[in-house]
């Protein structure tokens, strides 16, 4: 009941500036804190990290990690925050998110606004956390060697973090979508992996892709991400396309999120299973808002999941409820661990 009040008031205010009264909240202790849900069904192993359940919050939410010890403990499996670059850069102009609730989905702008990498891993390092962790790594804007960021985010935060992915696809930052190109990609991945191999402890690495890469682009995708040696890959970020949206604010530039993704973001995961022959673990995100969206993922070919725009129509406890629904048709289906459910569907999705 104090959840659905909350959502009500949220949804009154500014987009951006509700984002940072519920991180507020979560920092103050005023939300809900269940711990991680698990059970012998629900808990798994994703790049040899082990989780309590395969429900995660998404990058972006927590975008300069003020927030993990509570959200470990909202229900959540794992968590990524970020992203970070270098230097910290305040973003585009605002307005820069937009809530379209008509559709149940949002559309944000914001350019890898973030405190910077030192801010960052200092925090990371400080916070005790009872799930796995991750930080998405971003390129600041005016760099020379947009490419040489993200090693270097990684060898100053790999340290304090359980994995790291490679964003080379959002939207909102000039050309980064270029890096998904084959040759661009090969040499992005080399270097991030040679910074890895420096830490003291090597981390997992994940690469996540954009939901609007033709089918050829998603093969060169597999493929260097095999001849790469990363550890697994997340799809999708955000689309650009506009396609049956309702909303008043439907034309605002920047990435769509929420439930007018669901469809497109599983194909493609779906597709990127086949490519890969289940080779590497995937991480599907896009639409997901309900235990038997989660489902589906996993069914068409997905380890695990992330949520986030499902937050702001389903508040911090989703994630929570979805672990639990999720538990329940994992039982019926007979499946005794996640693993089982992988791609049992896939077919379905291409």
């Amino acid at each position: 009941m104090w959840e659905r009040f909350g959502l009500s008031i949220m949804h009154r205010l500014d987009p951006e500036r509700a984002h940072h009264l519920a991180i507020t909240a979560l920092k103050t202790g005023l939300m809900p804190a269940s711990g991680p849900v698990t059970s012998p069904r629900l808990a798994t192993q994703v790049a040899g990290m082990e989780m309590p359940n395969p429900i995660g919050l998404a990058a972006g939410f927590d975008k300069n990690a003020e927030a993990i010890t509570p959200l470990s403990n909202a229900g959540f499996g794992f968590l990524e925050v970020g992203a970070a670059t270098p230097l910290p850069q305040p973003g585009n102009a605002k307005p820069r998110l937009f809530r379209l609730s008509e559709d149940k989905a949002a559309i944000n702008r914001f350019g890898f606004n973030n405190d910077g990498m030192e801010i960052i891993a200092k925090r990371l390092q400080d916070a005790p956390r009872r799930v796995p962790v991750g930080l998405n790594l971003g390129a600041n804007k005016t760099s020379d060697n947009r490419a040489a960021d993200f090693a270097r985010v990684l060898s100053r935060c790999g340290s304090v973090v359980d994995f790291a992915t490679v964003n080379v696809s959002s939207p909102n930052t000039e050309k980064l979508r270029d890096l998904q190109g084959k040759a661009a990609l090969a040499a992005l991945l080399a270097g991030v992996m040679e910074a890895n191999s420096k830490l003291a402890a090597r981390i997992p690495i994940f690469l996540k892709i954009a939901p609007d890469l033709s089918g050829d682009e998603l093969a060169d995708v597999a493929e260097v991400a095999i001849s790469s040696r990363i550890d697994g890959l997340i799809a999708t970020n955000t689309t650009l396309s506009r396609d049956a949206l309702q909303s008043a604010q439907k034309s605002e530039a920047g990435g769509l999120s929420g439930q007018p993704l669901f469809e497109k973001s599983t194909h493609i995961l779906a597709q990127l299973s086949q490519l890969t022959e289940a080779k590497l673990p995937i991480i599907g995100v896009g639409g997901v808002a309900s235990a038997e969206q989660a489902y589906a993922k996993i069914r068409a070919g997905a380890c695990a999941v992330q949520l986030y725009t499902g937050l702001v129509y389903g508040g911090i406890t989703l994630g929570c409820r979805i672990a639990q629904d999720l538990d329940a048709l994992l039982a019926r289906d007979g499946h005794a661990t996640v693993a089982e459910a992988i791609g049992t569907g896939r077919s379905e999705w291409l």
